[in-house]
């Protein structure tokens, strides 16, 4: 039923507008050679469509649409408030964390809230509903014109224009101009450094996701959010949007289960993992033995022989008595698309997949935040299943696989998707994702770091809300104010006092300079603990961690300058201890 729309006339259609008019982001260069492949790697897509539209028609669909229904005027609005933490614009209640978020917005981000506020409470207005508070109370100024000036989110005529870079320190929203309606967005940009080597904020190094706390990364979500709106209202372009859909998924198994319901279960047999444990056999097994496949994850496996393995694994996997010999790397490869497809709501959420689509006309920028705001569950096992195609596409020569063709292969599994029927508009979309998924592969290592002006602002907002709780200070009998450990220092400025549990010297006093790096301080406890490598202590991998202050917890990258983080959050505590995994 997901493909019944298509016909052959619209594959021309659709192969034709993708050699000819829609032509790649504007994040990497094209060559002459790279669009001869465009055509011909279109087939690709198709088979691929067909495939999964064969495979489709034996199965049953386990995991079935509950509820899609059309959003009512304003209600659209109104989920967006909730989803960036603002839910108490819409309540009126007074909320601490809601006033520190406003309070660390740039001008584009705070006119992003300011406009679907508005239509928000206009459409409350029209529907006779209660009063509500003006924007100008929330944003606490009389003076409309900072934000009003924002109003139609095109920035000023004096701004920077769209760099060739990209840049983690300034807002990607405050750092474009916006290009007049009938000027088309120019389909030559790219950027100045090759591959995945862009530039960034080198002082105080990558953050990966997984190096924040949970709750700090909670508040990256909600700023990815405002500034992915902002980024799309400041380029003219409609950031569209699925309301968020209940879908039945099974509650045990391996196909057709929720990643977050998947996890759980795993996460009782092996604590702490963050990709399911099928998926990573899948991959395992294609690293050990597939890489080198010729025509790996485009050639089918046996239909017959993967529905039999499927059955085998639903009833084998976790009793530990599946023979993964038998296992042949085609078939192990349809194994793992089937386990993307048949997920109840997609690896990039169902929310978020038309912003997916229009990516095609914008840039590297949107789909970083994009990535920003997926759930822990999915960004972790998008990751793990992008490492992998980096490997399939660096074994190019062997399996002849090269990044176009794996990008076809893959993005239909990716973004068509069983719990809702696809007209045909939406599968002529589909076909541009294979261009997301080039992006994804390529500029992987980037898209899973933490723009440091996220960070920034999250650090903001944690001194915001510090200073909202001063009042609640705990004191003691004698009326004497009791401070937290860190603000009880008098060590001097400069000077950072490092904790390192696991080695035999537990602490020590160390003056930073402007070239002090985090590497630095690990070789330090290294060169007079004498306890082996100081990456490595009791088999575990040793990193530098930001703690408290501004900051919940910040696992910082071996090349940090050291005094600049230390001036960013000067009542911190620094701790060696082990890296998550």
């Amino acid at each position: 039923l997901l493909f019944d729309s298509i016909t052959s006339f619209s594959r021309l259609r659709i192969n034709r507008m993708l050699s000819n008019e829609s032509a790649p982001p504007p994040a990497f260069s094209r060559s002459n050679s790279q669009a001869s492949i465009d055509s011909t790697s279109m087939e690709d897509f198709w088979y691929e469509v067909e495939s999964i539209k064969e495979s489709s028609e034996d199965g049953s669909d386990e995991a079935m649409l509950l509820e899609f229904k059309p959003a009512d005027e304003g209600e659209l609005e109104a989920e967006w408030l909730q989803d960036v933490g603002l839910s108490t614009l819409i309540s009126g209640a007074e909320e601490e964390d809601g006033q520190a978020l406003l309070s660390t917005l740039t001008r584009t981000q705070a006119a992003a809230v300011q406009k679907r506020y508005n239509t928000y409470t206009q459409t409350l207005r029209k529907k006779n509903k209660h009063t509500v508070r003006d924007v100008r109370d929330i944003f606490g100024t009389s003076d409309s014109s900072v934000t009003n000036s924002c109003l139609d989110c095109g920035l000023d005529k004096g701004s920077p224009s769209v760099t060739e870079e990209l840049s983690y320190e300034v807002s990607f929203s405050e750092s474009i101009t916006v290009l007049p309606k009938t000027q088309e967005w120019p389909k030559n940009q790219r950027f100045k450094k090759e591959d995945s080597a862009l530039p960034v904020s080198f002082r105080f190094g990558l953050t990966e996701v997984g190096d924040l706390s949970p709750e700090d990364m909670k508040k990256i979500r909600y700023l990815s959010l405002i500034e992915l709106t902002a980024f799309y209202d400041a380029l003219g372009v409609e950031l569209k949007r699925n309301r968020a859909e209940r879908v039945r998924g099974r509650e045990n198994g391996l196909f057709g289960v929720p990643l977050t319901v998947l996890l759980e279960n795993d996460q009782k047999k092996v604590p702490g993992i963050k990709v399911p444990l099928i998926f990573q056999k899948l991959l395992l097994k294609l690293e050990e033995t597939g890489l080198e496949t010729e025509g790996i994850l485009r050639v089918p496996g046996s239909a017959s022989r993967v529905k039999n393995l499927h059955q085998e694994l639903e009833a084998k996997f976790y009793e530990d008595t599946f023979d993964w010999d038998q296992v042949r790397n085609n078939d192990a490869a349809g194994l793992l698309k089937m386990f993307i497809r048949e997920l109840p709501s997609p690896l990039f959420t169902v929310e978020y997949l038309p912003a997916f689509i229009t990516l095609i006309k914008l840039q590297l920028q949107a789909l970083h935040l994009l990535i920003m705001l997926l759930p822990e569950a999915n960004r972790d096992t998008a990751k793990a299943f992008l490492q992998f195609l980096k490997k399939v596409v660096a074994n190019e020569g062997k399996n002849k696989m090269n990044l176009w063709n794996v990008s076809m292969i893959v993005a239909p599994n990716l973004f068509i998707y069983k719990g809702k029927r696809a007209n045909q508009q939406e599968m002529q979309a589909a076909a541009t994702t294979a261009h997301i998924v080039r992006l994804l592969i390529r500029y992987q290592d980037i898209l899973w770091t933490v723009p440091s002006f996220l960070i920034s602002q999250v650090r903001k907002m944690n001194e915001a809300a510090m200073n909202n709780s001063k009042r609640q200070l705990m004191f003691d009998k004698g009326g004497a104010v009791t401070f937290p450990p860190y603000l009880q220092s008098d060590i001097p400025e400069g000077v950072i006092r490092v904790y390192a549990p696991l080695h035999s010297k537990v602490s020590m006093a160390i003056q930073l300079n402007s070239q002090t790096k985090a590497k630095d301080i690990l070789a330090r406890f290294h060169c007079e603990n004498s306890c082996g490598s100081s990456q490595n202590v009791r088999g575990q991998i040793q990193s530098l961690h930001e703690i408290g202050g501004n900051i919940g917890q910040h696992c910082l990258d071996p090349d940090a300058y050291m005094l600049d983080v230390y001036r960013a959050n000067p009542q911190a505590e620094w701790v060696i201890k082990p890296k998550a995994s």
